[in-house]
């Protein structure tokens, strides 16, 4: 068969392979007979409640599983058309199977990364918290820029945005930003780029024009409803009231308005000043840290489920995932999975997609990547 049609072959295959070791294949064909029996079940409406939820994973699982038979159909078919024009020598047939082939490697590689958000709140809105690094106006700037980063890949997602809270820099730049993101999957799909990020440039604050390197931490944590019960005691709280900061209109800065919340026990400290309200401030600010407090223990879960891999690849405060280098060469590099961009502009208008399923697919597969970092 012609180079080009093995190619796509062979991307179609192996997104079909992730996809399967995601479900947990024989498992998922299993639980898929059984829900099916449930469902013939005269009896499953009785309560309607446990009901909805067979329902919703039915839906799930089915729809998984048919894509799969679905792309996996219709490649044999278009490898035996190819096969058939060369046999014929049609070039112009062989032609529209490659084309085939394409379009259906591309659908899987789309199918792939959605079939790998199944996590326990992937499917939930989310916050993305951004804090600059040591180093002043330079990481500030930076924070900003990868506030910048995050509300075009959003946009770009078609998901709204709102901001929750804002502390200024002192000269340029943000100290910290809360974004809540809102949309299908929106913590699924944001949930790897939670770590330190990196940027290398020629400082436009040093008249020297030297380089410097910046750093600032993100952290993503999903929205949780009414139905995840998060106990948290009062008396773990302290609980601060201030002025608010940054843009939102002259009257949010006359009142002391904005809360901020530490849990002592954790260490956690979240903050709104989004309201004018200081009591609705003050529940937004309870909601955020009760999410913190759950995506811990959806971590933890994690840890433990993916055993040593997670000990050598934990994303939190201190673990830098990825380099931006803008002088004196362009390069993204992403230093868990080792995918690069040579344009670094692309990915700071929000253009992280690729680095985005390739981490998603390194939670499924488990596989360590030694990757230097660039200089």
């Amino acid at each position: 068969m012609r180079a080009d049609a093995e190619g796509y072959v062979a991307r179609i295959d192996a997104a079909l392979n992730l996809v399967k070791m995601s479900l947990d294949w024989d498992r998922a064909l299993r639980r898929l007979d059984e829900l099916n029996a449930k469902v013939e079940d005269p009896t499953l409406w009785d309560n309607p409640k446990a009901a909805e939820e067979v329902m919703r994973e039915r839906r799930r699982l089915d729809a998984a599983i048919g894509t799969v038979w679905e792309i996996d159909a219709d490649k044999a078919g278009t490898v035996e058309l190819i096969e058939l024009a060369e046999m014929e020598g049609d070039a112009e047939l062989g032609d529209e199977g490659a084309a085939s082939l394409k379009a259906l490697a591309d659908r899987a590689d789309r199918d792939k990364v959605a079939a790998l958000l199944s996590g326990e709140a992937d499917s939930n809105d989310t916050f993305i918290e951004i804090h600059a690094g040591a180093g002043g106006t330079e990481s500030q700037d930076w924070a900003e820029m990868l506030q910048r980063m995050y509300y075009r890949w959003a946009e770009q997602r078609g998901y709204k945005v709102e901001m929750v809270d804002h502390q200024a820099g002192d000269q340029a730049g943000i100290k910290s930003a809360t974004l809540l993101v809102k949309g299908e999957n929106a913590y699924g799909y944001a949930k790897t780029e939670s770590g330190v990020h990196r940027l290398v440039r020629i400082s436009p604050y040093d008249s020297a024009a030297k380089r410097h390197t910046s750093f600032s931490s993100v952290w993503v944590y999903p929205v949780i409803d009414d139905n995840i019960d998060i106990e948290i005691n009062e008396g773990d709280l302290k609980i601060d009231t201030y002025r608010a900061s940054g843009a939102g209109g002259q009257h949010v800065n006359t009142t002391d308005s904005a809360v901020r919340i530490t849990h002592k026990p954790s260490g956690i400290v979240v903050a709104s000043q989004n309201d004018r309200s200081q009591h609705k401030n003050r529940a937004t600010a309870m909601g955020m840290l009760k999410a913190r407090l759950y995506e811990a223990e959806l971590r933890k879960r994690e840890e433990v489920a993916s055993g040593e891999y997670a000990a050598k690849t934990e994303i939190g405060w201190g673990h830098q995932i990825r380099s931006y280098v803008l002088q004196p060469y362009q390069m993204v590099k992403d230093l868990r999975t080792g995918v690069t961009s040579p344009t670094p502009s692309d990915v700071l208008d929000g253009d992280l997609d690729n680095f985005i399923a390739a981490a998603l697919a390194q939670r499924v597969t488990g596989e360590a990547v030694s990757v230097d970092d660039v200089d």
